[in-house]
């Protein structure tokens, strides 16, 4: 099973990215999918859960009005639309897939990783 995250970039404060992240090999359509980001020596941050039918969402209360995660079980992707970055929101993002049907905001939570895309948010 792999997660493969994709959109990262540099982009100026203000400005929008578009996280993707699509399922390979074993389908887990049906998953709790979350984004986390992390910076070098700190702890991988929650970011936004959604659930396996995409009726309900979670986000981390720096991201929330600015940040909306949605799906797309045919495809088995899950995205991340990041609108009016910060350089607070300078992260490597990674993608996370829990099994669990309770969204969750803790990284234990989940059993598969994507290998992370960067975003860089300059002033």
């Amino acid at each position: 099973v792999q997660l493969q995250a994709s959109g990262g970039g540099s982009v100026q404060a203000g400005a929008s990215l578009r996280l993707s992240c699509v399922g390979v090999g074993r389908t887990l359509t049906m998953y709790t999918k979350a984004w986390f980001r992390q910076l070098p020596g700190k702890e991988r941050e929650f970011v936004a859960a959604i659930s396996g039918h995409g009726r309900n969402t979670l986000y981390a209360d720096s991201v929330k009005g600015r940040f909306t995660i949605s799906r797309d079980n045919a495809e088995n992707t899950v995205g991340l639309q990041m609108n009016s970055l910060k350089p607070e929101d300078t992260a490597v993002y990674y993608c996370a897939a829990s099994g669990e049907f309770t969204l969750s905001d803790s990284s234990p939570e989940y059993e598969y990783w994507g290998q992370g895309t960067q975003v860089t948010v300059s002033s």
